[in-house]
């Protein structure tokens, strides 16, 4: 056949595919297209699982910058050792205790989902892909709010706790948390109203803030933090370039935090819920820098990335429920409370990176905030839109405050529950293997006494002798002078 003939055949049968497309291709079939939304969930989920699971390199990078150098290593050997470990409890335990399944104990913990496995898990339970992605997607907010846990314990806090707690938390503490909110617990129902807390202020990251709170109250100040008339002293952290890829991380990953928190693509909705959190991250960071500029006449950086994380953990209760409008006010006000916060916290605890701040009192900002803003159009079924529209619109007053009563219980309930089983796990911690690292070791740096190696050899073993290259375990705890033309972290 002549190219243009082939040329001729090939328009007609494309011609045909266009006019009579089900002869070509098969006209799809109401199945096929359920069958497609479902798969397109799905990734989207997957998708959004991935972007969580990055926020564990934000906070890697945002303590590593927080911390001085001799700490930086082990840094990213916590990290490691947390996710791993926060993995596996919540495979085979925490998502039971979390209960997204059916029922519960007595509204306390779930009843199936242990040891998941494909097919079923150990009861017997079905499980489908569509649990599988869901079961993944927990596990990573457990994740998250491990990690938001250590940012008040930098620098001295023993290796072996990190173990210990993860192993508490990922299989008992978080999940009973989320089970009393997302897995028809007892925050699920408070007089014919449930907590609304669309993607964890209060469920993730008060519940690490908490958590971090209790170590604190066991773990005590860094050394030479505090003077000798009690005046907070500044331990500046060795790179606000880490601090600021740190943040960037967070901020990218918070899209997958909330915008997958829909659970799916159909409607649309993500995009709301994506924007309220973009919106409500960028008035975080200005409203925390013009606080600081006002208070101190600079223009602080890591005040700055604080007010992005304030911003973002004040919108992620409300993101799926409150309207664009209500989101920058959420975050400015996020970005205020975050530099207040912590310049009031400093003076009387050590938390180096403002977690109790930026986690703890903005999750309970972003909860309440669902009481204030949240719209009639978007609240879940039976619970009260926010006391803003029986102000300025249509709603009962009775209905509105008490919902912003609901939201206030939540946090309190939430806040108790998580003081007293970590102090619990903590204290137990401290008692026998111990919290707190030596003065020795404090005073030559968690790398070199916890690891073995300085996360910056070259800026502490001096050249070219390297009289320490040969450095062995024994040896933890054995300060190591640093050049003296290196500046000391």
């Amino acid at each position: 056949m002549s190219s243009k003939k082939l040329g001729i055949a090939s328009v007609l049968a494309l011609l045909a595919a266009l006019v009579v497309p089900g002869m070509a291709f098969g006209a799809p079939t109401d199945a096929a297209f359920e069958l497609e939304g479902v798969e397109l969930d799905l990734v989207w989920v997957g998708l959004a699982t991935v972007l969580v699971f990055l926020m564990q390199a934000g906070f890697m990078f945002l303590e590593i910058g927080f911390s001085r150098m001799k700490n930086a290593g082990t840094g990213v050997g916590k990290i490691f050792i947390n996710f791993a470990i926060v993995s596996i409890a919540w495979w085979a335990v925490g998502y039971g205790i979390a209960g997204f399944g059916e029922g519960g104990l007595g509204k306390f913990v779930g009843t199936d989902g242990f040891f998941f496995h494909f097919n079923q898990d150990i009861l017997g339970t079905p499980v489908d892909a569509s649990t599988t992605m869901f079961m993944l997607f927990g596990m990573s907010f457990c994740a998250v709010s491990l990690a938001v846990v250590w940012g008040t314990t930098l620098e001295r806090i023993k290796f072996s706790a990190y173990v210990i707690y993860a192993v508490f938390f990922g299989a008992l503490i978080y999940p009973m948390v989320a089970h009393s909110v997302y897995g028809g617990g007892l925050l699920s129902d408070i007089g014919g109203k449930p907590v609304m807390d669309f993607a964890g202020s209060s469920v993730v990251h008060l519940t690490g803030a908490v958590g971090g709170f209790a170590a604190l109250l066991l773990l005590g100040a860094r050394k030479g933090k505090y003077a000798s008339d009690g005046s907070p002293r500044a331990i500046p952290g060795h790179s606000m370039p880490l601090v600021g890829l740190g943040v960037i991380i967070l901020w990218i990953g918070w899209f997958g935090f909330n915008g997958g928190s829909t659970f799916g693509t159909s409607d649309g909705f993500f995009a709301e819920v994506m924007l309220n959190t973009q919106l409500a991250a960028a008035a975080g960071v200005i409203g925390a820098s013009l606080l600081v500029y006002l208070k101190t006449k600079t223009l602080d950086v890591g005040m700055a990335g604080n007010g992005a994380i304030a911003g973002l953990v004040g919108i992620t209760a409300g993101c799926g429920y409150v309207e664009y409008w209500a989101a920058p006010i959420i975050g400015f006000l996020a970005g205020l409370l975050v530099v207040a916060a912590v310049l009031f916290i400093e003076k009387y605890l050590d938390d180096p990176i403002g977690a109790l701040s930026a986690h703890g009192l903005c999750g309970i900002w972003g909860t309440l905030a669902v009481g204030i803003f949240g719209s009639p159009r978007l609240v879940l079924d039976g619970a009260g839109s926010g006391i803003w529209y029986s102000i300025f619109g249509d709603q009962t007053f009775s209905s509105t405050f008490g919902q912003l009563g609901v939201q206030a219980i939540g946090v309190a309930a939430t806040f108790a529950f998580v003081l007293i089983a970590s102090y619990l796990v903590f204290a137990a911690i401290k008692a026998t293997v111990g919290l707190r690292v030596s003065e020795e070791e404090e005073e030559a740096g968690l790398d070199i006494s916890s690891h073995g190696m300085y996360g910056y050899p070259e800026a502490f073993i001096p050249q070219p002798e390297y009289p320490h290259a040969n450095y062995t375990p024994s040896m933890a705890g054995t300060p190591v002078a640093p050049l003296e033309t290196t500046d000391k972290a």
